[in-house]
Formats: C-alpha cells, sequence, structure tokens
C-alpha cells in the first residue's frame, strides 16, 4: 500500500491578503480523496495557520512580531481544522489534528509515540493533518513554511513518497515568471551545491517558505529512503498524476534504503551535544568502510558532551559528514584524541575503544 505524505503551504490555501479560501481547501481534498479511493494512505502536511488568522484576528497584514504571529496562529490552526474537517466530512473521512515542534523529533520517545499514533489514525481510516505547534514555538516559525517538517514527517512514517505543492511545476535553472529561457528539471538524483544554487527566495506574501527550504525538504527525505516531488496541484487529477509519476514538476529520487528508527533519529531528529573534528582517513572509513570511528582519526574536539550523547563529526573541509552516539566524555576525547587503540587502553579507562560504534552512527554527507 501506498503511503503519501502531502504537504500544502500557506500561499496555497489563503488569499494573498490572509484568510482561508474554502475553494481551494476543497480542491486539495478532493485531489487527495483521490488518492485515497485508489487504495493509498495519506498524511497531510499543512500550513495556514499564522495566515488563517491574522486577518481574523483583526491585524491589516501578516504580523511580523513572535506574540503576535503566536496569536494569528492560536486563531487560525481552530479555522484551518475547521475548514479540513468540512471538507472531508463530505466523503465521511474522519480526520486528525497533530501540533508538532522540533524537541518532539528530538526526543526518541516523543518521536515514537507520534509515530504510533499517526500509524493507529491510518490503521482506522483517519487523515493526519500535521502542522507545527506554532504557539509555543520559537524557532519553528522561522522554519520555513513547513517544508522540512513534511521531509521529517515523511521519513518518521516510512512514506513512499512526499509531495510538497509549490505555485510553480518545479526547479527552473532560473525564475520562468522572468526568464523564458528558463528550464525545468524533470528528475534530479543528488541534491548539489550546483543545484541549490537554482534555488530562488519566497514567492508569497503569506508563506514562508521558498525553492531553497523545499529542496532541503527532499534532501533530508531522499536521505531517509523517501523519494520526493516538488511541483504544481492546480487541476484535477494533478495529485494523482504527482504520485504516478507524471506530475508537473521535479522528482528527486532516492536511491537509498529507508533508514532504522535509531538511524532516523540520529541524522534528522537529534540535537548534538558537541562536535568533533576527523582526519581525512577517519573520514573515508566512516563515509566510505563503513567503520567505527577511533580516538586516532579525532584531532580536534568542541563542547562539553557526555558517553551517551549525540555529536556531530566534520570532516577536514570543515563540512559535516555525519551524527553518531559517543562513547567518550568531551575531556576524556580530547586527552585521547590521535592516540592509537593500544596507548588508549594502556593509559584510560573507557567502556569501549570505539569513539563512535558504526552501529550507532550515521553519515550525512
Amino acid at each position: 500500500m501506498q503511503r503519501i505524505v502531502v504537504k500544502i503551504g500557506s500561499s496555497s490555501l489563503t488569499s494573498d491578503h490572509g484568510g482561508l479560501n474554502r475553494d481551494f481547501i476543497g480542491f486539495y481534498v478532493r485531489e487527495m480523496m483521490s488518492l485515497i479511493e485508489s487504495g493509498a494512505q495519506v498524511v497531510v502536511v499543512t500550513s495556514g495557520a499564522v495566515a488563517a488568522g491574522f486577518t481574523h484576528i483583526g491585524y491589516e497584514q501578516r504580523p511580523k512580531l513572535l506574540h503576535e504571529k503566536q496569536a494569528a496562529a492560536a486563531v487560525g490552526q481552530a479555522l484551518l481544522m475547521r475548514a479540513y474537517q468540512e471538507q472531508f466530512q463530505q466523503f465521511n473521512v474522519p480526520v486528525a489534528q497533530i501540533l508538532l515542534t522540533r524537541t518532539d523529533f528530538a526526543s526518541r520517545k516523543r518521536g515514537q509515540n507520534a509515530h504510533m499514533t499517526i500509524e493507529e489514525l491510518l490503521r482506522q481510516g483517519v487523515v493526519p493533518i500535521i502542522n507545527e505547534n506554532d504557539t509555543v514555538s520559537v524557532e519553528e516559525l522561522k522554519f520555513g513554511d513547513n517544508d522540512s517538517l513534511s521531509a521529517l514527517v515523511a521519513n518518521l512514517v516510512h512514506a513512499t513518497r512526499l509531495v510538497i505543492i509549490t505555485d510553480t511545476d518545479g526547479l527552473y535553472t532560473a525564475d520562468p515568471r522572468h526568464d523564458p529561457n528558463a528550464k525545468r528539471f524533470d528528475r534530479v538524483e543528488q541534491i548539489t551545491d550546483e543545484i541549490y544554487a537554482y534555488a530562488g527566495g519566497s514567492g508569497s506574501s503569506v508563506g514562508t517558505g521558498g525553492m531553497r527550504s523545499k529542496l532541503d525538504a527532499a534532501r533530508i527525505a531522499m536521505r531517509g529512503g523517501v523519494p520526493a516531488f516538488i511541483g504544481k496541484v492546480s487541476e484535477t487529477a494533478d495529485l494523482l498524476a504527482a504520485v504516478q509519476g507524471q506530475g508537473k514538476g521535479t522528482y528527486f529520487d532516492s536511491h537509498l534504503h529507508a533508514l532504522p528508527m535509531k538511524k532516523q533519529w540520529l541524522g534528522f531528529h537529534s540535537t548534538p551535544q558537541g562536535r568533533v573534528f576527523v582526519d581525512d582517513g577517519a573520514e573515508q572509513a566512516l563515509t566510505d568502510k563503513g567503520s567505527s570511528l577511533l580516538p586516532a582519526g579525532v584531532h580536534e574536539v568542541i563542547g562539553d558532551f557526555h558517553p551517551g550523547d549525540v555529536i556531530e563529526v566534520f570532516g577536514t573541509n570543515g563540512r559535516t559528514i555525519g551524527r553518531g552516539i559517543v562513547n567518550y566524555g568531551a575531556a576524556q576525547l580530547r586527552i585521547a584524541a590521535g592516540w592509537s587503540s593500544e596507548e588508549v587502553l594502556k593509559r584510560l579507562e573507557v567502556p569501549r575503544i570505539e569513539v563512535i560504534h558504526r552501529d550507532e552512527w550515521v553519515t550525512l554527507k
């Protein structure tokens, strides 16, 4: 059975000046019903709470101050869920509201609880409708238009595809609204710096996400083994076409297998407590050979962490190569950095010789 995560942004649900457009919501619900009727399970990641609420609460334009955004989201979230509920009810399909923040993913237990809840809802034929908990979040309101959240959710539920709906039919070499010679990428197998260079800024006054944040989301999904689609769903059957590989947009293919829950938590949800820098040999061992990180490969330690914490590992070029659960405290590792395994065993008491064991490591390079 296919499991599709559909992300819908503020600009797709509201008017240019804010407030919900019920015709738009009705259209997207009908599109999602076409997937459900084809036998697929659908999880919705929706934006629009702030955009829906700020006119209702009395602001003339989208607020910029945090407390104003939170007030608008508190009002708008209720309006948003009522609109979805009314539209899905026409098809006798129940919906459920799930509000998440980054801290829900940072905690393995809370992430597992969210996963189990979503699994049960889908088993019961309920459509989960997920949004960020904007009324209590600080960082999340600057996060983008729920793009990365949709990718984290897609990985969490082991989706077969992530569909990110936008007002542009995919990624172009330039802005097609201004450059008639712009060419669209039909498929992308790897998101490189060159691909990122083509991403522009946000095109809407009511949303917060641009193409770059959508590329970030596609990259997260691909790392978790979930293929992604970024494009337009503006006519009947467009969403079904997008899922079937014939959509109006760009496909981001993943050749990776879905990561186990622990590796997903490590790579995408955990909060690193420190950083270590390793030499070329250690980087190659970690990323190409599937080996563990040994003290000999470490040449710099930053932060104050303890055994069992998650740390980030950087290569010689200063870029992140992955994350793992460390077996050393920071002070202990500063002493052992560069030592051979034999020397560490002679001079230090450590539970295991590996700084990070390969079973507790995920490559993010």
